[in-house]
């Protein structure tokens, strides 16, 4: 049960952001303490990736677990609260990612998903940046879990 009034939970929804989002900062820091350097949300892509890397062919999609479903994460389950709406949005998100994922891949970039949990640990994820970055084709990591 909703501890807040529906007019309160939707001033606070209404606030987040869906670009220059923490987690997405995070990760371009760490890109650019790395020596990468990347260009923000082209409109020009399929998906309008959260950060591109031009010299490289590569796009990185920084996902929150909630909005866009990642599996097994505790950050992913859907609220109890008007549960066909957010399953609709959230399986909506899914499949927009995986549109995205595959006009890019058709274009020839190679893709990474970087998810809000696994921003926890910096030293791991700098290597998997730097594993996805500094190899001709993507790991296995870089697809989306």
């Amino acid at each position: 049960m909703d501890t807040i009034s529906a007019e309160k939970r939707s001033r606070n929804m209404s606030r987040i952001k869906g670009r220059d989002t923490q987690p997405e900062k995070t990760v371009r820091s760490l890109l650019h303490s790395m020596g990468f350097r990347f260009r923000l949300h082209v409109k020009s892509l399929p998906g309008k990736p959260d950060i591109v890397l031009p010299r490289h062919k590569s796009v990185i999609f920084v996902h929150g677990c909630f909005w866009h479903g990642h599996p097994g994460c505790r950050r992913a389950s859907i609220p109890t609260t008007r549960t066909d709406f957010w399953t609709a949005k959230i399986s909506g998100n899914r499949q927009r990612d995986e549109h995205a994922l595959a006009a890019l891949e058709k274009l020839g970039y190679r893709c990474l998903v970087v998810w809000q949990c696994q921003l926890r640990d910096k030293a791991a994820l700098r290597r998997r940046l730097a594993t996805f970055l500094n190899s001709e084709d993507p790991p296995e990591s870089a697809l989306p879990n």
